[in-house]
């Protein structure tokens, strides 16, 4: 074989060599690269999650935190974890609230809202007493003297002195949503002290009798649980439990009711526990109409324009939808009107119309929204006092 022919085949080795060579290389760069924009996407998605990854012993991806942790301590917070903090943060300042009167004791709940031994409780759970006490959760017992009462929002304030064990945060109920878990405590039937019930709200602004804006929830209230606190996961009191609806309530035929709970909101219960607290009684706003809360369901019945506000409407009791005298007859108010706000505050599902007045007093000039035969007017009404009950 000639020079030229061996060197001939030395290049072409070395071609062939080459090629093998830069080939492996380049796959090698490659998939490098495509694995780094891998790794990064893969960061970047769920950092963008709260789900921070390691790199375990062979290398791989890991992800490091579950449901119900957080990336920056990786504790585990389960909903129980939720409802048991909640509870320890309340339940020392839950009382049973005693009434001694003319016809015999009775009990109910309460729950301590002041650390001057200001306890929040139900009207009727105080109603007649000549003599009222508190049981603490530990079992201790105190005397406790009335500070005022208000019957039309079943809402009662006592007062002991002495050291308190603890003082109850009160929540902001107009944050609550349905399906949203809360817990009652009380002492139901005045035996089982500080029974801890779980449930959700069902429902939000429900009318019952003369009372309107109550919270609405499943968790199990009995007869003793009155007057005690229903929470939220915070810990925060954002409803004071005052009745439930039962079988012989609605009809004799009617089939088993469960689960129907009601609460005074904190939109409520704050102010007139503030009045009560500061003057002994509440002196409230007074419109001077008859109305009917709409829902969806009476809209569709009267064929209304809209689905809430305040219809203004005479009532089975005989009570004129617009009574003479008042502000409403003063402001030109009529029967058939529908009320829409009040002062830019609409009523809706979660706000009735005595939850806006109550956000005033008497003496006050309100713009009320009215809707009238199509056409929405404002007009400006200086409200009155509503007589005691």
């Amino acid at each position: 074989m000639d020079r030229s022919h061996r060197l001939g085949r030395i290049l072409l080795v070395f071609a062939v060599f080459m090629i093998v060579f830069i080939g492996i290389a380049g796959g090698a760069v490659a998939g490098g690269t495509a694995a780094y924009y891998m790794v990064q996407r893969d960061l970047t998605a769920r950092s963008a999650t709260g789900v921070q990854p390691v790199l375990t012993s062979a290398g791989a991806l890991s992800a490091t935190t579950q449901p119900g942790q957080t990336a920056a301590s990786g504790a585990v917070t389960s909903q129980s974890d939720l409802m048991v903090t909640a509870v320890q943060k309340v339940a020392p300042a839950v009382v049973t609230v005693l009434n001694t009167g003319p016809q015999g004791s009775g009990s109910g709940s309460g729950v301590i809202i002041s650390d001057k031994g200001y306890i929040l409780t139900n009207n009727h759970v105080v109603e007649g007493a000549s003599q009222l006490a508190v049981v603490f959760n530990d079992g201790g017992r105190r005397d406790a003297t009335l500070v005022g009462t208000d019957p039309l929002n079943d809402v009662a304030v006592i007062q002991v002195s002495g050291n308190l064990p603890a003082v109850a945060v009160i929540g902001d109920a107009s944050t609550l949503l349905p399906g949203e878990q809360v817990l009652a405590i009380g002492s139901p039937l005045g035996n089982f002290r500080n029974t801890v019930t779980a449930g959700v709200i069902s429902a939000l602004n429900r009318s019952v009798a003369s009372m309107e804006g109550l919270i609405q929830t499943d968790a199990a209230i009995n007869s003793g649980n009155s007057g005690g606190p229903l929470i939220n996961l915070n810990g925060e009191v954002v409803g004071i439990n005052t009745l439930v609806v039962r079988n012989d309530q609605l009809s004799a035929s009617a089939a088993p009711v469960e689960g129907l709970g009601f609460s005074v909101p904190s939109t409520i219960f704050r102010g007139v526990s503030e009045q009560l607290i500061a003057n002994g009684k509440v002196s409230y706003p007074f419109l001077g109409v008859s109305y009917l809360l709409i829902d969806g369901n009476l809209a569709a019945e009267l064929n209304l324009p809209v689905q809430s506000g305040a219809l203004i409407q005479s009532n089975r009791h005989g009570q004129m939808a617009v009574q003479p005298g008042t502000a409403a007859a003063k402001a030109g108010l009529r029967e058939g009107d529908i009320i829409t706000a009040i002062d830019d505050r609409q009523l809706d599902g979660s706000t009735s119309l005595r939850q806006l007045l109550l956000l005033h007093k008497p003496g006050d000039t309100v713009t009320l929204s009215v809707l009238r035969d199509g056409a929405t007017s404002s007009v400006q009404v200086t409200l009155g006092e509503r007589a005691p009950n």
